[in-house]
């Protein structure tokens, strides 16, 4: 495998019920909103968006993600990635116990000119960004997911209404 080549599987629980979790993971655009990392999301089309990605170390990744899976009932969510990197990444989810297992799964090549020529240097700081910045996003969802129940609650009580804007039309 070319050294700018990478492949990454992160396991993740969540408190949210599979079809919940399904939601708020194929609202590219509200990835800004729990996943501290991804900077900026700009809907391209409808199964579209443009992502901006920074971690620990000093350097955007900017690319275009487009779902060519989305099957609910599956627990499938697939997308194909074009820009400073290149490849797939998908979701799948599984229900445990009241909540949800998610296997994220990415293989990708990275073209950003600069991390293409440092890769011998840069290859082992590069996968250590990735691992901090899946842990933070882990948290992340786990937050955003407990206040989108909580919401949910309170609208169920009368306290409030939960339109879409809250699963992140943006």
């Amino acid at each position: 495998m070319p050294l700018n080549s990478y492949r990454f599987r992160s396991v993740w629980s969540v408190d949210s019920t599979p079809a919940r979790t399904f939601d708020v993971l194929a609202d590219l655009g509200s990835y800004p909103r729990w996943w501290p990392q991804v900077r900026a999301a700009r809907r391209v089309a409808d199964d579209v968006a443009e992502l901006r990605c920074r971690s620990v170390l000093p350097y955007d990744l900017v690319f275009q993600a487009r779902h060519n899976a989305r099957e609910p009932a599956a627990g499938l969510l697939r997308a194909d990635l074009v820009g400073d990197l290149d490849g797939t990444a998908s979701w799948r989810i599984f229900p445990e116990g009241a909540g949800s297992r998610l296997v994220y799964d990415q293989e990708v090549v990275v073209r950003k000119p600069l991390l293409r020529r440092l890769a011998v240097v840069a290859r082992p700081l590069l996968l250590a960004n990735h691992e901090l910045m899946m842990r933070s996003g882990q948290r992340g969802l786990r937050t955003y997911l407990a206040g989108f129940h909580a919401a949910l609650g309170h609208a169920a009580l009368g306290d409030g209404a939960l339109g879409n804007a809250a699963l992140g039309d943006g």
